[in-house]
């Protein structure tokens, strides 16, 4: 399994921590002030992707957001950087290889610090709806897609299996195939793209809400809103808008044309997060029918179960996981996962998220995962859809149609991708474990003492932006503190959520600065003195 690269890795003393964001305030004079190539509207990961390239291209980028970055679809993910071992079921091998290139670029070369490999089992029941010859062949050849980087996919024994992941039923078990993928943080993966965006350039504010449209001699040319947390309204002008609100792109569209037809439908997956009772070196990919996967998946000392794939037609904000996705995920699982495992006392977090789909019939689970790029009647365009796995790519591309586009805003001599290099790295890209390490051995005293599972934490979630969180640390030993005793997060990743990371409620820094919500340890002490950290009270 092939290694990041190792990064030179500065000595803590030696390592600066940047100014601080603007505020709120300045930020919305400066976004009230200028005229933008691109305004972006939505923060999720496709809108952060979009708003990277571009503003790495030499544009003049804003982007804004209702909620928080990554605050819907783009935190409510399966967590995976992956190939997408199903569509081989329908023949899409070309996707599937693009996949593996998207994902071996990321987990390799763009964020090596927040991409961990990660050995799957797909076990192979007597009954099942795959056998095992079958599966076999195909974790060969999604292993042979990706160059064999993760190693060959092969069958394995059950008693080998089970020494690994100890939860795994082996009640007529026949074999077991095994592949690699990668997984990551999908909210820190997201923050970091806006970290990159904003080094680059771009502006960006999150809990601004488009209450309007701007438009100029029938063309979009910017938006009206209102800044969620004080009620401020201001707007913002720019030459090519940009729709990229997930669930609700269809919601905007309609604000630029009352009659613009539906040009998505959605698909809700949900996901519980669990204790783990043991150690697993490895996750489980069981096949429920012909088409669905349910997933167990060692993720943050957790084990995340899912996921479902329903059809959803209400409000995405009301997105929520309900008393019968919980029995579906945890019965799906018990296909593979023994009972003890699965007890409801051990589980800590449930959340929801909506896959934007084109539209169309037809059952959303063999739905394609592609994204859709349009252009309104207004010139907005719309992109919608697509793959985690696949952000960087789906950044170039709508790039490309901003390129293609017949008489555009931005020139005819327009060519954003031409220089733009190929695998442009996250901030605080390095190699995790030398990171780990050096925030070990170089903690001065007589500052207090990092333990270790929190050296690898910070040095997993932020990369060599670490050095940054233990200064801050080492200044202030109250920062240094544990927000909870069985967590690794300290206090002054929430000073740095603050200054550095546009967090503004306690849920950004709780849900998704850091993972204490998910862990089940968001107390309403633990909530109120990060309010109190935040200057919200």
């Amino acid at each position: 399994m092939s290694t990041p690269t190792l990064q030179t890795v500065p000595a803590l003393g030696t390592h600066p921590v940047a100014g601080s964001n603007p505020s709120r305030a300045e930020t919305r004079e400066q976004l009230s002030k200028a005229t933008y190539d691109l305004l972006v509207i939505g923060g999720g990961i496709l809108g952060i992707s979009t708003a990277w390239h571009a503003a790495q291209s030499g544009l003049r980028v804003a982007l804004v957001d209702a909620g928080d970055f990554a605050g819907a679809t783009s935190s409510a993910s399966s967590k995976l950087l992956h190939g997408g071992l199903r569509y081989l079921q329908t023949g899409a091998v070309k996707l599937v290889a693009e996949n593996h290139f998207e994902r071996r670029a990321v987990s390799r070369n763009v964020a090596p610090h927040l991409a961990n490999p990660l050995t799957f089992y797909l076990p192979v029941y007597k009954g099942g709806p795959h056998g095992a010859a079958k599966l076999g062949a195909g974790v060969f050849a999604y292993s042979a897609l990706s160059a064999f980087g993760d190693g060959v996919g092969h069958l394995l024994s059950p008693a080998k299996a089970q020494q690994d992941v100890p939860e795994l039923r082996t009640e007529n078990l026949k074999a077991v195939a095994v592949y690699g993928d990668d997984q990551m943080n999908d909210a820190r993966m997201a923050l970091m793209t806006v970290r990159a965006a904003v080094d680059a350039g771009a502006v960006v504010l999150n809990h601004a809400e488009v209450t309007g449209l701007r438009f100029t001699k029938g063309r979009v040319t910017g938006a009206e809103l209102k800044d969620r947390m004080d009620g401020e309204e201001f707007g913002v002008s720019a030459r090519l808008v940009l729709n990229a609100t997930g669930p609700w792109v269809d919601h905007l569209r309609k604000l630029e044309d009352p009659n613009a037809a539906p040009s998505i439908r959605l698909s809700k997956g949900a996901h519980l997060v669990m204790k783990r009772t043991s150690p697993w070196k490895a996750a489980l990919a069981t096949p429920i029918d012909k088409y669905r996967i349910t997933f167990a998946l060692p993720w943050e000392d957790m084990l995340l179960l899912g996921t479902t794939d329903e059809e959803y037609e209400g409000d995405p904000a009301d997105v929520s996981v309900t008393e019968k996705d919980i029995e579906q995920i945890l019965d799906e699982a018990a296909f593979s996962v023994r009972d003890q495992q699965l007890k409801r006392e051990l589980m800590t977090y449930a959340f929801a998220g909506l896959r934007v789909l084109p539209g169309g019939p037809g059952d959303t689970s063999k739905a394609k995962r592609e994204t859709v790029v349009t252009e309104g009647k207004g010139g907005m365009l719309s992109v919608a859809g697509g793959k985690w796995t696949t952000f960087r790519h789906i950044g170039r591309t709508v790039m490309q149609k901003l390129e293609s586009l017949p008489g555009h805003p931005l020139g005819d001599d327009f060519e954003p991708i031409k220089d733009l290099p190929k695998r442009m790295p996250l901030p605080g890209v390095a190699n995790p474990r030398a990171v780990a390490h050096r925030l070990l051995v170089d903690n001065p005293a007589p500052g207090p003492r990092m333990g270790a599972d929190t050296a690898k934490h910070l040095a997993t979630h932020y990369g060599s932006l670490a050095f940054d969180i233990a200064r801050l640390a080492n200044e202030n030993p109250e920062l240094a503190a544990r927000v909870h005793p069985d967590a690794p997060e300290i206090w002054a990743q929430v000073a740095y959520a603050r200054d550095h990371e546009w967090a503004e409620t306690a849920d950004d820094v709780l849900r998704r600065r850091t993972t204490l919500t998910i862990r089940g340890l968001a107390t309403d002490e633990i909530r109120g003195k990060v309010e109190d950290l935040l200057g919200k009270k």
